[in-house]
């Protein structure tokens, strides 16, 4: 019953290309008529072969190349047409998962491995595609030949055909046994070649790491030891499959001597001719590649079960934030922000904040300090809804957030990282990320106000340089300036800044800092700070402790109070 329902999950992505499918089908109906005609043609030959009738003989063979040209122009038809279905069906069920897996939550990415979902999305699903095309270009078309053929067999001589199938059941079962086998196995090795794939994006990501620690030994032995499971894995697989094709082909080859001996007794009784013993032969001849492939089609549709149950693993997980089903678009803000007894904890027995009680007017900035681990950064997450309390609510411009549609919240609040994320492409793509048919003159302007544009026309291709994976061709303080660059012009009313400037250089952050002084003018602002500078520019500074606000007040204010905010001036800025 499971492997059936497997494969059941695809109908709805094939049912769309089911047209291409249905003229797939009647080209695969035509291929499989020939195959009678082609062994009464084989018995007819014999016949003529025995008279010597060579005029009859080049009739016979005339038709014959006939009926194989018409055969492969079906063939031809049928290849073409279920190719274009499968790679069709691959690329909606590809688009779909990676549609689906962009509305998960943060916390599932911070749990996943690339790796995984990486194969699954590639391999997995480049095997599920090619699986389909074998199905209905190989697999349907086999099943189909055997029915036209032992009918055919069956016609001639039912007895024969009656005495040479009783081997058919034992071969039925094992295949069927040695097909799940392959699939619990070819899941594991799916598995290993995910964990081996992320162990690989881990070491390649780190590998600044691994040189400067000289641990180029240790991790070319844990890479030796992931290829070690791999390869364990799928020698089981290939082990098993090892052991099926003999056992397979010695009962086939019983079946055949049957055949022989069963048919010369037939022979010799008056029952069947000459002739026609060679056009059932003919027909024997032509269930060899059929049951070949049917076994070895089985094989792999029990492997790529595996690949179906992985990529629907994917389709299973739910989002933890949901979208409300009536959710509205949030109108243009002015970016007020109010926090109501808002709690919220990644385990539920140990909370990060606690009945947390905010308000920010519009235009105001807000600076969050505190000790690691206190809740500064996920209470700027909660804003853009990254994650939901467990409990309280959070209001832009007196909207609860959970009522409006995320695009339209997240379209009104611009993050500027610590760590600057970017893209492969261009530096134009990357300061209009997300955002289509950007005119480059804006981007340019964006470029200018974030301290970008000069540096950029310094490079080869200017705007149109390539930035590297992950930007690795620019410097920390380039990357920040094209993050603020992409702020600018998403022109969001509340901006969060994780401080931009902590790892920079004093040249680079002079640039940044005015950069950011621009972007944050008029707009409602946190900063998750780490400097001196930008928590003492702050309309309020906010002491983050223990999941609250423990102190609340300017600069000079909290200097003077000389409680919590003080001591945390005094270790981290005198």
């Amino acid at each position: 019953m499971k492997n059936r329902s497997s494969y059941r999950q695809l109908l709805p992505f094939v049912q769309p290309h089911w047209q291409t499918i249905a003229q797939a089908s009647a080209c695969t109906l035509v291929f499989t008529v020939f195959w009678p005609i082609l062994a009464s043609l084989a018995g007819k030959m014999a016949s003529f072969v025995g008279e010597g009738n060579v005029g009859a003989l080049a009739q016979i063979a005339g038709l014959g190349v006939l009926v194989f040209l018409a055969q492969k122009a079906a063939q031809y038809g049928q290849d073409v047409l279920m190719a274009k279905a499968a790679l069709a069906i691959a690329v909606d069920l590809r688009k779909y998962v990676y549609s689906h897996l962009q509305h998960l939550s943060i916390s599932y990415f911070e749990t996943s491995q690339t790796g995984d979902l990486t194969y699954r999305l590639t391999e997995d699903i480049d095997r599920i595609g090619e699986i389909i095309n074998k199905i209905f270009h190989q697999f349907v078309p086999c099943v189909l030949q055997l029915v036209a053929v032992i009918g055919y067999m069956i016609y001639i001589n039912w007895q024969l055909t009656l005495a040479a199938l009783i081997i058919a059941p034992l071969l039925a079962i094992l295949i069927g046994w040695f097909g799940e086998q392959l699939r619990r196995f070819s899941r594991r090795s799916q598995n290993r070649v995910s964990d081996l794939s992320a162990l690989l994006i881990e070491l390649f990501s780190g590998m600044r790491l691994v040189q400067a620690f000289a641990a180029e030994d240790y991790t070319l032995n844990r890479f030796a030891q992931e290829a070690e499971r791999n390869r364990r894995a799928k020698y089981a697989a290939e082990r098993l499959k090892a052991i099926q094709i003999p056992i397979v082909g010695f009962l086939y080859s019983i079946s055949v001597l049957l055949l022989l001996l069963l048919g010369g007794w037939q022979i010799s009784q008056g029952n069947l001719t000459g002739s026609r013993f060679v056009s059932y032969l003919a027909a024997v001849a032509m269930l060899i590649d059929p049951i070949g492939l049917i076994t070895s089609n089985y094989n792999e549709y029990k492997q790529v079960e595996a690949s179906v149950d992985r990529i629907f693993e994917l389709l299973a997980v739910q989002p933890g934030v949901v979208e409300q089903p009536n959710a509205i678009a949030l109108p243009s803000v002015t970016g007020k922000v109010e926090y109501r007894h808002v709690s919220f904890a990644y385990q539920a027995a140990q909370p990060v904040l606690q009945d947390l009680n905010l308000l920010v007017a519009p235009g105001e900035m807000i600076a969050l300090v505190g000790a690691s681990g206190s809740g500064k950064t996920t209470l700027a997450n909660l804003l853009p809804r990254f994650y939901d309390p467990q409990s309280g609510e959070i209001l832009v411009d007196g909207v609860n957030i959970r009522d409006v549609s995320l695009k339209s919240l997240r379209r009104q609040i611009g993050i500027v990282p610590q760590e600057t994320i970017l893209f492969s492409g261009t530096i134009a793509q990357n300061i209009a990320f997300g955002q289509t048919k950007v005119a480059k003159e804006i981007i340019q302007e964006a470029a200018e106000i974030a301290n970008a544009h000069q540096f950029i026309t310094q490079l080869p291709e200017g705007y149109e340089t390539w930035v590297g994976e992950r930007g690795v061709n620019l410097s920390g303080g380039q990357k920040q300036r094209i993050a603020i660059a992409r702020a600018v012009l998403l022109n969001p009313r509340i901006l969060i800044l994780d401080e931009a400037t902590s790892a920079l250089d004093s040249e680079s952050e002079a640039l940044v800092q005015e950069a950011l002084e621009r972007l944050m003018q008029g707009r409602t602002v946190f900063i998750i700070a780490h400097r001196l500078a930008t928590v003492r520019r702050a309309d309020r500074i906010l002491v983050v402790e223990k999941g609250q606000i423990a102190e609340s007040g300017s600069h000079e204010d909290l200097l003077a109070k000389g409680d919590r905010y003080a001591r945390f001036y005094a270790q981290q800025f005198s």
